[in-house]
C-alpha cells in the first residue's frame, strides 16, 4: 500500500496516451538531493514514471526515506501555517499534493523489506520503523492542521463541496480524532511512544517470524523419504535443495507453498509430523527467535492506546470504522457459522479415519494427517485426484487465465513489456490497457517465485494509485506470491488452491487497476478492511468456470484441456473439506478477535491460545490457520488486527454479489451485471461508503445465506 494510503488508513484499519510526468504535478526536489540520492527523484519513463528498481542501493533506501519525511513533514506545517481561512483547496487539496517523494521512497522500501530481505535490510528496517511510526503520529496530531481540516469538515454542506470532496474531508478529519488529535499534549505524547513501541515489536515479530521461516529446512535423502511426493513436487524440492548447496537431495521448506503439498502427498507419516511440527512451532520455539513475549508487548501497548483513546479495547477502536462497526457484529457472524463447520470437521474426520481403519493404518487421525487422508477421501467418494487436476494447471496458464477473465468483465487487456526496470530478472511487467490499442489503464508487476528473504504467503501491493487529480495519473500494482521453480525449462504446475489464491490476489489488483476517482487517497483498494477483500475473493469465482477451464486448464505434457467429466468432478467436489478450510480460517478470526477483547489483561499468549480453542470446542485434529506466535496478518502490523474476520464478512459480500451474476442470463460473464460492478464498485473506491456501495451494486444489502449455501452449510 503506498504511503499515503497507509497514513490515511493506519488509524482506521488498516492506449497509449503517453501521461504527464509525475515531476509536473510536484515540485522537483534540490538537484543536489535527486543527484545524490536517486530514490528521491520523481519517476521517469512512459505513463507517468515507474519505479527506478534498476538503481536502488540499500545504502540509499534509509537516507532517502529519512529525506522524504521531512520533506513532507515541511509541506504539511506549511500547510497547516497557512494564514487564509481553511478552505478544502487549501488544507484538504494540497494535503493531496504533498509526500510524493515519501509515496515513492516508500514503495522501494516496501518492495525490499517485504521480497528482498537480508540482514542488511532487516537493519534498515530495524532503524526506519519507529521513525515512521512517529512521523505518521506527528502528522496526525498536528494540532494546527487539526484545526483546519476541523473547519473544513464542519463547513463541508455550505461550502458546496462534492460527494467525493466530503468523503476525503471527512477521512482526513476522522482518522485524526481516531489517532487522538482532540486529546491533551500528555496524552498525545504518550500515543505517540506507544506507536514508536508498537512499531519496534511489530519489526521483532516479523524478523523473528522470517527467521524462523528461512531457518528450518528438512532434507530427504533417501527414496523412502520421497514416497507418494508427485513429480512437480519432487522437481520443486530438488530445485529447493539444490539452491541450498544440496544437489541430489530435496528440500521441504518452513513456508505454506512447500508443506502444505508434503502434508498432502507425503506417504512417511513419520515425516509428515516432523514437518507440521516445524511449521506450526514458527515463533514459538522459546529461543531468540520466539514471539511469545513480543505479542505479549504488542496487546498491552494496544490495550493501553485503545483505553487513552476513550475505547473499551484495541478491537472497538479499530471496527469503529469497519463495515461490522462493533466486535459484536463481527463475532455474531462468526458464531452463526461455527457450529456448522465444527461439525462438518467431526463428519470430515469420521471419513478419514474409516478409510485408515479400512487400510488398516493402526492410526487415529491427528492434525500431519489431515490433509492426507483428505485426499484419499476425495479420491473414494469423488474419483477426483487433485494431482491430475495440477498437471492441467500450467503457473503461465493460470495466469492467461486471469487475463482473459479481466478482459471480458473489465475489457482490459494486456501485454508483457520488456524495457523497464524491475527487481530481479524473474520479476515480470505487464502494460495494462482499455480494450486492444486502448487507452493506458496502468501497469501489473508479477513476481511469483519463493526466495530466501521473501516473507511467505501471497499479496498485492500498489505502487502507486490512480488519481485524476492534477492530472490523469495510472496505477501500478503488483501481485506476489512463493511459488517453487520446477525444473529447468518445465512449466510450474499449482495446486488447485494455489490456482484460486492467485486469482483471489489478482482480484486485489483488479479493484485498484479499475479505480476511476479524482483523489489518490480515495483511489482502488483504500478501502476499510473488511472491505477490501471482497473484490478479490469474488474474483476467485472466475477460475473453476468452464470459459477459463476449456480455454486455458491444459495437460502441461501434451496441451489437451482439461476433460469435461474431470471438470465435472470438480464441480460435484466444490463443497468437500469445507469443514476444514473455514474452521481453520474461522478459529483465527475468533482468537484475534477475542484475545483483543480482553483488554488491559496481562495475557499469556500461549495459555490464552489454548483456553480459547477450547472454550470454543475446536476439534484437536487441525489447527488454526495462523497460530499466535506466527500470526503475521495481526502482529507484523496494526493491519488485520481484530480484523481477521474480514475474510468471513467479504465472503458473505462475495458469495451474495456471485448470486447476482448467476440469476442473470449471461452467467458469470453477464456484461449487464459486470457493468454495474465495474460502477459501483470496482471504480469508486473509498469514495462512497462501502455498504451504500454495495447496496447500489445489488439493489439490497448482502445476504449471509448466500454464503452457507456456498460451503454446503445450513441456512437456518
Amino acid at each position: 500500500m503506498h504511503r499515503r494510503s497507509f497514513l490515511m488508513a493506519a488509524t482506521s484499519l488498516a492506449g497509449a496516451a503517453m501521461l504527464p510526468d509525475l515531476a509536473a504535478a510536484e515540485p522537483a526536489p534540490p538537484a543536489a538531493a535527486s543527484a545524490a540520492n536517486p530514490l528521491l527523484a520523481p519517476w521517469r519513463g512512459p505513463n507517468g514514471g515507474v519505479p527506478p528498481f534498476d538503481r536502488v542501493r540499500i545504502a540509499d533506501i534509509g537516507p532517502a526515506l529519512d529525506a522524504a519525511l521531512a520533506e513532507s513533514e515541511t509541506q504539511v506545517d506549511a500547510i497547516a501555517a497557512n494564514p487564509a481561512a481553511p478552505s478544502f483547496e487549501n488544507t484538504v487539496a494540497q494535503l493531496e499534493r504533498s509526500g510524493h517523494a515519501e509515496d515513492r521512497v516508500g514503495t522501494i522500501y516496501g518492495v525490499w523489506t517485504s521480497t528482498l530481505s537480508n540482514p542488511e535490510v532487516q537493519a534498515l528496517e530495524t532503524a526506519e520503523e519507529p521513525k515512521l511510526a512517529q512521523h505518521y503520529t506527528r502528522l496526525l496530531q498536528n494540532d494546527a492542521l487539526f484545526h483546519r481540516l476541523d473547519t473544513v469538515y464542519q463547513a463541508r454542506d455550505a461550502a458546496g463541496l462534492t460527494p467525493e470532496q466530503k468523503r476525503l474531508s471527512w477521512l482526513y478529519w476522522n482518522n485524526r480524532v481516531r489517532a487522538g488529535a482532540r486529546l491533551a499534549a500528555d496524552s498525545k505524547a504518550r500515543i505517540a511512544t506507544i506507536n514508536q513501541e508498537l512499531a519496534r515489536n511489530f519489526t521483532t515479530f516479523n524478523q523473528n517470524l522470517l527467521a524462523d521461516e528461512a531457518g528450518y529446512v528438512l532434507y530427504l535423502t533417501t527414496q523412502d523419504d520421497l514416497r507418494g511426493l508427485p513429480p512437480d513436487v519432487l522437481a520443486g524440492a530438488a530445485s529447493a535443495a539444490a539452491d541450498r548447496g544440496h544437489p541430489g537431495q530435496h528440500a521441504v521448506l518452513n513456508t505454506r507453498s512447500s508443506v502444505d503439498p508434503f502434508l498432502t502427498y507425503s506417504d512417511r507419516r513419520d515425516l509428515r509430523e516432523r514437518v507440521w511440527r516445524s511449521f506450526y512451532a514458527r515463533g514459538d520455539s522459546n529461543d531468540v527467535h520466539d514471539n511469545k513475549q513480543v505479542i505479549r508487548q504488542i496487546l498491552r501497548l494496544r490495550a493501553e492506546r485503545a483505553q487513552i483513546l476513550g475505547y473499551p479495547t484495541h478491537a472497538h477502536w479499530r471496527l469503529e470504522v469497519a463495515m461490522a462497526r462493533t466486535p459484536e457484529a463481527a463475532m455474531g457472524l462468526m458464531m452463526r457459522v461455527w457450529p456448522s463447520a465444527i461439525a462438518r470437521v467431526h463428519e470430515e474426520v469420521a471419513e478419514m479415519q474409516a478409510i485408515a481403519d479400512r487400510e488398516h493404518a493402526g492410526l487415529t487421525i491427528e492434525p500431519w494427517d489431515y490433509r492426507y487422508y483428505a485426499e484419499k477421501v476425495r479420491l473414494d467418494r469423488y474419483a477426483l485426484d487433485l494431482n491430475e487436476v495440477k498437471q492441467y494447471l500450467q503457473l503461465e496458464k493460470v495466469r492467461e487465465g486471469m487475463f482473459w477473465a479481466a478482459g471480458q468483465l473489465y475489457g482490459f487487456t494486456f501485454a508483457e513489456v520488456h524495457d523497464l526496470p524491475t527487481a530481479r530478472p524473474d520479476i515480470r511487467v505487464f502494460q495494462v490497457r482499455q480494450a486492444e490499442n486502448g487507452p493506458h489503464v496502468g501497469y501489473w508487476y508479477f513476481d511469483p517465485y519463493a526466495r530466501v528473504g521473501k516473507r511467505s504467503g501471497a499479496w498485492m501491493n500498489q505502487y502507486r494509485p490512480q488519481s485524476t487529480f492534477d492530472g490523469p495519473v495510472t496505477t501500478i500494482v503488483s501481485n506476489n506470491a512463493n511459488f517453487v521453480p520446477g525444473a529447468p525449462n518445465e512449466p510450474v504446475l499449482l495446486a488447485w488452491d494455489d490456482a484460486i489464491t492467485m486469482f483471489h490476489e489478482f482480484g486485489h489488483g483488479l479493484h485498484a487497476l479499475n479505480s476511476q476517482v479524482r483523489y489518490p487517497s480515495l483511489a482502488g483498494t483504500a478501502v476499510v478492511r473488511d472491505y477490501v477483500e471482497f473484490p478479490s475473493q469474488m474474483n476467485e469465482r472466475w477460475l473453476p468456470s468452464p470459459e477459463v477451464l476449456s480455454r486455458f486448464a491444459l495437460h502441461y505434457r501434451t496441451g489437451a484441456p482439461m476433460p469435461q467429466e474431470l471438470r465435472d468432478k470438480i464441480t460435484r467436489a466444490r463443497t468437500f473439506r469445507q469443514g476444514f478450510d473455514v474452521t481453520e480460517l474461522l478459529a483465527s478470526a475468533l482468537v484475534d478477535m477475542k484475545i483483543h477483547l480482553a483488554g488491559g489483561a496481562d495475557i499469556d499468549p500461549a495459555a490464552f491460545e489454548r483456553a480459547a480453542l477450547a472454550e470454543l470446542r475446536m476439534p484437536r485434529e487441525l489447527p488454526m490457520r495462523h497460530r499466535l506466535p506466527q500470526f503475521g496478518h495481526i502482529f507484523a502490523s496494526d493491519n488485520y488486527s481484530a480484523g481477521y474476520y474480514s475474510y468471513i464478512w467479504a465472503e458473505v459480500l462475495s458469495t451474495d454479489a456471485v448470486e447476482a451474476f448467476r440469476e442473470a442470463p449471461g452467467g458469470l460473464y453477464d456484461p449487464g451485471v459486470a457493468q454495474r460492478l465495474r460502477r459501483e464498485i470496482m471504480r469508486v473506491g473509498n469514495s462512497v461508503e462501502p455498504a451504500i456501495a454495495y447496496r447500489n451494486f445489488r439493489g439490497r444489502d448482502p445476504d449471509v445465506a448466500a454464503y452457507l449455501r456456498d460451503k454446503g452449510f445450513p441456512t437456518t
